[in-house]
């Protein structure tokens, strides 16, 4: 199969850009909504993600935008920095550690991060968007968006507002959100998705449009139901205003000398650069072509895409598996669908900001909690289950701490627990016993046979554990020490099997070793124990152990 030339695929890739855009513009502006910010910031980061990263980006077929994974630590940096001039600050400065990160050739981290903590940092958020989303889905928006928490000092806080959003309700909110979730619920059946219908237009755009047409009716017919401006998007008029201040928003970089800001920054290249590193990943899967993205020229690009985002006053990025996969669905081929999505993006708000204006704010919770679902799916948690019990804990103790501090705690939290579960697999996990009993030929004598087989690699993680084990060894039976599979093993660990052959003459264990001349041609007679043994090497020669 031949990869696909620029030149030759562009009469894909236009189309394939035009499906994108549709299904971004109401996520770009939804994820701005859901994170406390403006909602043209998430249409700038859209713009730049498109433009900007998809011509750094060696991807074909990834397209990067505002992400879902990145709402909770949005909306808690608002809050935690008092204002959006700061997170912006602290998002320029992540771009600056993302491209440190991409020219150290740091792509290769994201192999080594736990799965269950990451999974369980997306589930976090999913419930958090969930339950966030609830209130403004029922017309509750007196609370400023994004700035629910689902724990809180004081009396004020995801419950209180769940609780007093049920007794504020708005009809007409209900009615919109709850039919645009039917509508999402009908384009998730696969009599849809296949059908022509399903393919040309997102639901996401449906959900959109059909909030627009009911909530004008709404004002004609039913004015009690209609949702006021309070209720709808705010979107600046670039053009009518001709006040360019009125649409960016600019950076506070004296918030840099904070040190709340930095952490921030960490915390958002992290997160940022782990959700691209599995975005870009699932999108090479998806492509019929199998093309292979180079990762830290990715993050570089993500991290140049960040500064200038956060810049121009739009939220922190990332590659975009929801976007990524309607870009292939669509027949995208090369980068210039993405690019042609962030044109569009661009053209939408500097013409149709009317439009863009008129949409409630409950359709977009619709949205939201589709998002929060797909995050923290049924489905997530019975694989979990199933892939273990240390994982399944592991991914349950990343979302409760998450939710119930805050998300860099939640993950720090979920890593420990994770190198935890690590150290005490290691512990055990170098080396089998096996016992039986055999009947000494020359005596007739029963006796117990042990045999220990040593795997790869013994370093000092098995230390404390085969001591253990050598412990338990009652006196009088044959040991076989096995290490014919073996590579490495740690000066420590080689002087508990001294430690335990010098005491086994006293407890009348006799000893047969294989493999050990490996490590150790030359054997001598211990003084101690006048056995044969192997001898163990000097601590300046104890590099040849591994």
């Amino acid at each position: 199969m031949d990869i696909p030339q620029i030149k030759d695929s562009w009469h894909k890739d236009i189309p394939a850009g035009l499906v994108v855009f549709l299904v971004a513009l109401p996520l770009c502006i939804g994820i701005a909504v859901a994170s406390g910010a403006p909602p043209v910031s998430g249409i700038i980061t859209g713009i730049i993600g498109g433009i900007l990263v998809g011509v750094l980006s060696n991807s074909a077929i990834a397209v990067s935008g505002p992400a879902a994974g990145l709402i909770l630590v949005v909306s808690d940096a608002i809050i935690d920095l008092g204002s959006f001039e700061a997170l912006l600050a602290a998002i320029v400065l992540s771009g600056v550690i993302q491209l440190v990160i991409g020219y150290f050739k740091g792509g290769i981290l994201g192999e080594y991060f736990p799965s269950a903590v990451i999974k369980g940092m997306l589930a976090a958020i999913g419930l958090t968007l969930i339950f966030n989303q609830i209130p403004h889905a029922v017309g509750y928006d007196e609370v400023a968006l994004g700035e629910d928490r689902f724990m809180s000092p004081g009396n004020h806080n995801l419950f209180t507002d769940l609780f007093d959003a049920f007794r504020y309700i708005s009809w007409g909110a209900i009615i919109i959100s709850t039919l645009s979730m039917s509508i999402l619920l009908i384009w998730e059946l696969k009599q849809v998705k296949d059908s022509i219908l399903g393919k040309a237009i997102p639901g996401e755009l449906v959900v959109v449009a059909v909030g627009i047409i009911l909530n004008q009716f709404f004002l004609s017919n039913h004015p009690e139901l209609y949702l006021s401006d309070q209720h709808l998007v705010a979107i600046p008029d670039i053009l009518s205003t001709n006040n360019l201040s009125s649409f960016l928003t600019f950076p506070d970089f004296s918030s840099l000398g904070n040190y709340d800001t930095i952490v921030i920054a960490f915390l958002i290249a992290g997160v940022a650069s782990l959700e691209t590193l599995l975005s870009v990943d699932a999108s090479d899967n998806l492509d019929p072509y199998k093309r292979h993205t180079d990762k830290n020229r990715e993050l570089k690009a993500q991290g140049i895409g960040n500064m200038i985002s956060g810049a121009l006053g739009g939220l922190p990025m990332t590659a975009v598996i929801v976007r990524s996969s309607a870009n292939i669905n669509a027949g995208g081929r090369t980068k210039i669908s993405a690019i042609v999505h962030g044109i569009l993006l661009l053209v939408s708000i500097l013409t149709i900001p009317g439009t863009l204006n008129m949409i409630p704010l409950a359709c977009l919770a619709a949205i939201l909690i589709k998002i929060g679902y797909k995050l923290s799916r049924i489905e997530l948690y019975i694989s979990m289950y199933h892939a273990g019990k240390p994982r399944f804990l592991n991914f349950i103790i990343t979302i409760v701490a998450i939710l119930l501090t805050d998300l860099l705690v939640g993950i720090v939290v979920g890593v420990i627990v994770a190198i935890f579960f690590i150290l005490r697999e290691n512990f055990k996990s170098n080396f089998t016993k096996i016992e039986k009993h055999i009947i000494v030929e020359e005596t007739g004598i029963k006796r117990l046979e042990t045999e220990i087989i040593f795997s790869e690699n013994l370093t000092i993680l098995n230390k404390a554990n085969l001591q253990k084990t050598f412990s338990e060894i009652p006196a009088g039976t044959i040991v076989l020490l096995n290490a014919e599979k073996t590579n490495s093993i740690d000066y420590d660990t080689m002087e508990v099997i001294r430690n335990f052959i010098i005491a086994s003459e006293i407890q009348g264990i006799e000893i047969v070793y294989f493999g050990f001349e490996k490590f150790f041609p030359r054997l001598e007679i211990d003084a101690y124990t006048q056995k044969t043994m192997i001898q163990l090497p000097r601590e300046d020669d104890s590099k040849n152990l591994s």
